[in-house]
């Protein structure tokens, strides 16, 4: 059925034909692009200060999540927020888009340690630094992590000639240096023995006398029978070890972890599950090649349209499910005006180097 020519529908959309069967569908195009428009112009993006105490809430809880997916190696601390941006959509939520920079510290995530607390690996000691994007929905005042691409890599600044140099953590001699030094460890220990858990990193410093190796690696409680296997259970004894010196000449020293456990109302008590770690109780870890743990690189490509190219790497990927933020329309919403400011909103401030 036609539209009459005399339709004030027609009337405002003088560029269409109504008459014919073209001029409507052309009109029926138009009117869903008008209601898709309308859409997206009702979020409002702002950019606050990344020194914010907004930005600093958002910052923490990517950290506290991105700690909470890395499963091996160490922790990592926020250096610096890069960037921020915040979209309040309609329904009264908002989603954050924020770039952070982390730095790896000395604490091992089976390490109860509070963050707070937890020394930042200096330059000398090659430090490891993460680079990552993340969206994250706000709703309800609690903020829930929907996608993020991570990159992690050694600091090459400020590097001084005869500093230690990482190795990779599947350098056979490095290897043999630390099951030497395990061997040390368990002849001091009495009714116990420890497994290799994890190597944690491994350098070599040139001196006098041929290379030194330094050397971090996590044991574990073993169950030995005819051989020894690591114990995997939450209440085994785990620590960290540090050794220093070459094959026949060295120093160790472990610091054992206290065994989380949690209470309940009836006097029991039950161990807590600890983040998991896989065991590598043969020669050769399986980061080939890798001179130290690498954060969770990806989680819900879904979102990778929001997130720049800059953070992803090929890695480890999460796999724990998460919201997912629906987009309708490729439309870029608009920016909301802010004022005029004499500093600028982002990068904020550098929290360690």
């Amino acid at each position: 059925m036609n539209l009459p020519l005399s339709s004030p529908l027609c009337f405002s959309l003088k560029l269409l034909d109504c008459s014919s069967s073209s001029g409507m569908n052309l009109l029926s195009v138009s009117v869903v692009l008008v209601v898709l428009v309308g859409a997206w112009a009702q979020i409002k993006v702002t950019r606050p200060l990344c020194d914010s105490a907004e930005a600093e809430e958002a910052a923490l809880a990517a950290q506290d999540y991105l700690n909470g997916q890395h499963t091996h190696g160490y922790k990592y601390t926020l250096n610096r927020i890069e960037d921020i941006k915040v979209m309040a959509m309609p329904d009264g939520n908002s989603t954050y888009v924020l770039e952070v920079d982390l730095l790896e510290t000395d604490c091992h995530v089976l390490d109860p340690t509070p963050l707070a607390n937890c020394t930042v690996r200096p330059k000398m000691m090659t430090s490891v630094e993460g680079d990552c994007d993340v969206v994250m929905k706000k709703v309800g005042g609690a903020f829930t992590v929907t996608a993020f691409k991570c990159k992690t890599e050694e600091s090459t600044e400020d590097l001084c000639l005869g500093c230690p140099v990482l190795l990779p953590l599947n350098d056979t001699t490095a290897l043999s240096f630390v099951r030497e030094t395990l061997v040390t460890v368990n002849n001091r220990t009495k009714n116990i023995t420890y497994s290799l858990l994890e190597v944690g990193r491994m350098s070599s410093q040139v001196v006098s006398g041929g290379p030194t190796y330094i050397a971090e690696y996590i044991i574990t409680e073993a169950n030995c029978t005819e051989t020894c296997s690591p114990l995997l259970d939450a209440s085994a004894a785990r620590g960290i070890c540090y050794a220093k010196g070459k094959e026949g000449a060295h120093t160790v020293d472990c610091k054992m972890f206290p065994v989380q456990v949690k209470c309940y109302s009836n006097t029991t008590v039950a161990a807590a599950s600890p983040p998991h770690v896989h065991a590598h109780a043969h020669a050769h870890p399986h980061h080939h090649g890798f001179r130290h743990h690498k954060l969770t690189a990806l989680h819900n490509p879904h979102l990778s349209g929001l997130l720049s190219s800059e953070s992803s790497e090929s890695g480890e990927v999460a796999d724990a499910p998460a919201p997912i933020v629906k987009r309708d329309a490729p439309v870029e919403p608009v920016l909301e005006a802010n004022p005029v400011l004499l500093v600028p909103l982002c990068p904020g401030r550098v929290r360690h180097f």
